[in-house]
Order: structure tokens, then sequence, then C-alpha cells
């Protein structure tokens, strides 16, 4: 593609490059040039004219981008995802509903490292979504781009897409509330409720026990037919085999993990109990603040593994926005 000034009597079928007033009105930038534009500018004094002219075999901005997410969505209903019309040479890729966003970040940059031109940019791995988020944008940079550097990009994507949107597959949990003396009781359950609303997960059971291992077991063991069982003491949990993990081994569960390098959330537990994930959960879930809890959370709820070392993992970006409300905020000194 050329870019640059040309007389107008060249311009005619050109793209113009930059929005120009005329007393008619605003050209805008990348409006098709005919000879009726060219007439206006041309009495308003203007000799010449800064263009893009596509060269033989180049694809326009919107064509480029449509075909490049297609190629990456081929089929937006298998992903959960929604495609919007090509516009100003870009193309976005929404959410269809609430869900973790999976992605191929190699196949993403091997198709950003194709042409500059062809851009995708994306959220990150594994963030949660509500309907209508928008996942990715498709940007076509210049006015149009060489019909091979659009071919390449579909080779590429023709293995399947490297984006989809994991929706929940839990549908129903219980919160397991511990309480002690001038404790917090059951502050922070609507905090949770709405974490799980979030992701189509219905709260049934908000079940209060007393700060001890076997009240925390009885619970675990008490019948039950939710997917989901989540754990809030009221003192926080600070130690692999403090109340409440310790009462989930008893039950016959397992600890997967406890600690994570994200902040807030440092003291969460994740485990199992009989193939159901039990999730212990830290204190900062009681506002309604991200901290790591949610990155857990969503990825439990929506089925995609998480592993002791998957939450090793998350401590690059963990390092969250300090909760106001916290009882030890990392500028205070313990006491």
């Amino acid at each position: 593609m050329k870019f640059g000034p040309v007389p107008l009597s060249q311009a005619e079928g050109a793209i113009l490059a930059h929005s120009v007033g005329l007393p008619s009105g605003r050209l805008r930038k990348g409006q098709l040039l005919d000879r009726g534009h060219l007439d206006q500018m041309a009495s308003a004094g203007f000799a010449e004219v800064i263009v893009a002219s596509p060269d033989p075999g180049d694809i326009l901005e919107n064509d480029a981008a449509l075909r490049l997410a297609q190629a990456l969505v081929p089929d937006p209903q298998a992903v959960h995802l929604t495609l919007s019309h090509a516009f100003t040479g870009r193309m976005n890729v929404t959410a269809a509903g609430p869900g973790v966003v999976v992605l191929d970040p190699d196949r993403i940059a091997r198709l950003n490292a194709i042409d500059p031109m062809l851009t995708l940019a994306t959220v990150p791995q594994h963030q949660q979504m509500g309907q209508g988020g928008m996942v990715a944008t498709v940007k076509v940079i210049s006015y149009a781009v060489p019909e091979a550097s659009v071919a390449a990009a579909e080779a590429l994507l023709s293995g399947g897409s490297p984006l989809a949107l994991h929706p929940p597959v839990l549908r129903r949990a219980r919160l397991i509330v511990t309480e002690i003396p001038s404790g917090p009781g059951e502050k922070g359950v609507e905090a949770i409720r709405n974490r799980l609303s979030a992701l189509n997960i219905t709260l049934d059971q908000v079940i209060p026990v007393a700060h001890r291992q076997h009240a925390i077991r009885d619970a675990l063991l008490a019948a039950g037919a939710q997917d989901l069982t989540l754990i809030l003491t009221a003192s926080a949990t600070s130690d692999p085999y403090d109340v409440a993990p310790q009462a989930l081994r008893d039950a016959g569960g397992h600890v997967e993990r406890f600690g994570m390098p994200v902040d807030p959330g440092n003291l969460l537990f994740l485990g199992d109990l009989h193939g159901q994930p039990v999730i212990g959960l830290p204190g900062c879930v009681r506002s309604p603040a991200l901290n790591g809890a949610d990155w857990v959370l969503s990825r439990v709820a929506c089925g995609v593994p998480v592993s002791g070392a998957d939450i090793a993992g998350m401590g690059v970006g963990g390092l969250l926005k300090e909760i106001p409300t916290r009882p030890q905020p990392r500028s205070g000194r313990r006491t």
C-alpha cells in the first residue's frame, strides 16, 4: 500500500488518510474518495491530499479484520463468544455469558508476529468475564494489508481457536462459616453470595458452626447435593494444619494447596472431598474487591483445572490493590 500526498487528480479511488474540514462538512479519514469529494476539496483550495492507495492484492481494513476474526473464532457458539461487525479495521470478541477465558498465548504471539499491521489483543489468561465483556479485539492498523499476511494468519489459526470462554459448570454451593466470641460472625456472606451469583452459582446453604475442627468436619460430612463447598473461618487460617484444612482431612478429604502468592488472598486453601471441590476462603472475601480467591473460585466454578502448581504460578501479577478494611494492611506493623 502506498501512503502519502498526491495531487487531487490522482486521488480518486484512494482512501483519505487524515480528516479534512470543508465548508460543506468534514470528510472523515478512511473515506473512499470519489470525484464529488475531490471537486469539493478543489473548490476549497486544496491542490493535494494525503491518501492511502492499496496495491493489487491488498485487502481493505474491514475485510481483513472480518477474515481474521472469523478465522480466530470460526464457531462463536461453540466457544461461548460473540463477534461484532467490522468497523474502522476492528472487530471485537465478547463473552456470550459469564465464564473464564482460556488462551493459547504462544499461538497468539505467533499471530501477532506475522505482520505488524495485523493485531490481536486479549484480556489476561483465565480472566473472569461477565456477559458482553470484551475478551479480545482484532485491529488492522493500516487502511489495507497484503492478502498474503491475512492468508498466513488464517493458516496459523486453522488448527482451532486460540481463545475460548469456559462457562460455569457448577450450580449450587454451601458456605460453612465458623464463629468465635467477638468474631465477625456472618459478615461477608453477601459479598460471597454476589461472587457466586456472577458465576451463575446459587448459595443454597450458609452453615454457622463453632470454630472447632470437629464442628467443621461434621458440617463437611453433612449430606447435601451441592457442587461446591466454601469455608470462611472467623479466625484466619494461619497454618496448613489449622482447624479448617485439618477438618477437611479428618472428613476424608484432601488439601491440594494452602497459601497462595497473591495478596490480598494469601490465606486460601484448596482441596476436595470425595471429588467435590472445597475452598477455604481468606478473610479478604468479606470485601467485594478483587482478591486471590476470585482467581481460584472462577476457575473451579468453570471447570478449568487449578492445581497447587497453578496457584504457585499466580505470583507474577499477584500483587493486587490493597483493601482499606484489612485488619493488617501491608504498610502496618504486626502488634
